[in-house]
């Protein structure tokens, strides 16, 4: 009997499974609230499992894909950085759009938040940099992925005069690391009901209502950089119908950063997406965790627009040329966004102080940002790491349009 369930889920469709877990995990805040902290453990554990998998991961996939390399990563990759950033700067443009055609205000009766904001862009920019050198062992354990590319990246260009023995066993690892996120993967469906039980049963809507318009335009930002900004971006590369990939990427990306909140824990499902859409694993190994830490689109939406809802409520009066600043600044501080639920929260202050907000204001907007989170963050994270594969593929298919040997089934993953 269990044997016949077991084979039964794994030969479902994780799609399909996921959605069962998610109208389960609504059903029972609605209808069985006591259960509730029960199944918010199973939420728990799978974030949990792909945080702690996902810095092993990336650090061997990345040191094995520098070993074994072939072709130049490095010129590889430059397409795809490049898309990293102009798409997070029109994203910010979007945002400040938005936020002119429509404006919101906020109430900042709220408590102050009790995390610290960076105090500038050269501080975030200094962070960074920062990053980069920390501690390997540190940089694993804290989920630094700036500073576990660079320790990896150097590895495996140390490990290419190793013998073919050495290499063959870094190989090995990375298969292994890879056999342990399916298993992680296929525990999705428990996951995500457990995560959306705690979800609606703790969070509720009552407390955004009063915020309904601020996050319909938020909303509505996010969907038209994800429907109408992305795919033109991806239409001016590849000249083909590009909506069957962005909603590949919306679907089997976006939907795990929606409930997981983390581009950091959504790594491991972007790596394995990337390998379904059979892409260039020694380019995407480092572009999908490169794209968590710098492919922000959704963080820089939402510096913008609290940021110009905050100038809305102080009567401040943005015109153009400060509100591209913003849009530069949001860019810059999406870019050093920490891959965390509400990781972008934090640079609202650095956005606010180019307006002349004083620190203890963009605090509180800050404490706004936490409150809606329930839904902003989840559709800025799903934006932001569905887009890591989405450019990943574009820049990738670009080159074999080029060369003529794109077909439309590249589009389509491997079941």
């Amino acid at each position: 009997m269990l044997s016949n369930i077991s084979r039964k889920y794994r030969e479902t469709a994780l799609i399909k499974l996921i959605a069962v877990g998610l109208i389960i995990g609504i059903a029972i805040a609605l209808y069985a609230p006591p259960l509730i902290p029960l199944v918010a453990v199973l939420g728990d554990v799978f974030v949990r499992a792909l945080k702690g998998v996902a810095p092993i991961l990336v650090f061997v996939l990345v040191m094995n894909a520098m070993a074994q390399r072939s072709i130049g990563t490095g010129t590889a990759l430059k397409p795809i950085v490049r898309l990293y950033i102009i798409a997070t700067f029109l994203a910010s443009l979007v945002a400040v759009a938005f936020s002119f055609a429509f404006p919101s205000t906020l109430h900042l009766a709220v408590a102050d938040a009790t995390v610290a904001p960076p105090s500038g862009i050269v501080e975030v920019v200094h962070n960074l940099v920062l990053k980069v050198v920390d501690n390997p062992i540190n940089a694993i354990a804290s989920a630094n992925y700036i500073g576990i590319l660079a320790w990896s990246v150097l590895a495996g260009i140390a490990l290419q005069k190793a013998s073919p023995t050495t290499k063959n066993t870094v190989h090995d690892f990375a298969v292994v690391m890879t056999q342990i996120v399916l298993w992680v993967i296929r525990f999705a469906p428990f996951g995500i009901m457990g995560l959306v039980a705690d979800a609606v049963g703790t969070s509720g809507v009552d407390a955004l209502i009063s915020y309904l318009q601020l996050l319909a335009v938020l909303i509505g930002a996010f969907f038209s950089v994800a429907l109408i900004m992305n795919p033109l971006i991806v239409w001016m590369h590849i000249r083909r119908n590009p909506f069957p990939l962005v909603f590949t990427t919306l679907r089997e990306s976006g939907i795990y950063a929606f409930f997981t909140r983390s581009s950091a824990a959504n790594i491991p499902v972007n790596l394995q997406l990337c390998k379904r859409l059979r892409l260039n694993e020694e380019v995407y190994s480092i572009s999908i965790p490169l794209g968590a830490t710098i492919n922000m689109s959704g963080a820089a939406i939402t510096i913008a627009i609290l940021s110009l809802a905050a100038a809305n409520t102080l009567g401040i009066h943005v015109d153009l040329p400060t509100a591209l600043l913003l849009c530069l600044i949001a860019t810059i501080g999406a870019c050093g966004a920490s891959g965390v639920a509400g990781g972008s929260l934090l640079l609202i202050p650095v956005a606010c102080s180019s307006f002349g907000i004083s620190n203890d204001i963009a605090m509180q907007v800050v404490g706004v940002g936490f409150i809606i989170g329930v839904l902003q963050d989840s559709c800025e994270t799903a934006l932001n790491s569905s887009t890591d594969v989405l450019f990943t593929a574009t820049a990738e298919f670009a080159d074999r349009v080029k060369a003529g040997t794109l077909t439309d089934e590249d589009m389509i993953p491997k079941a």
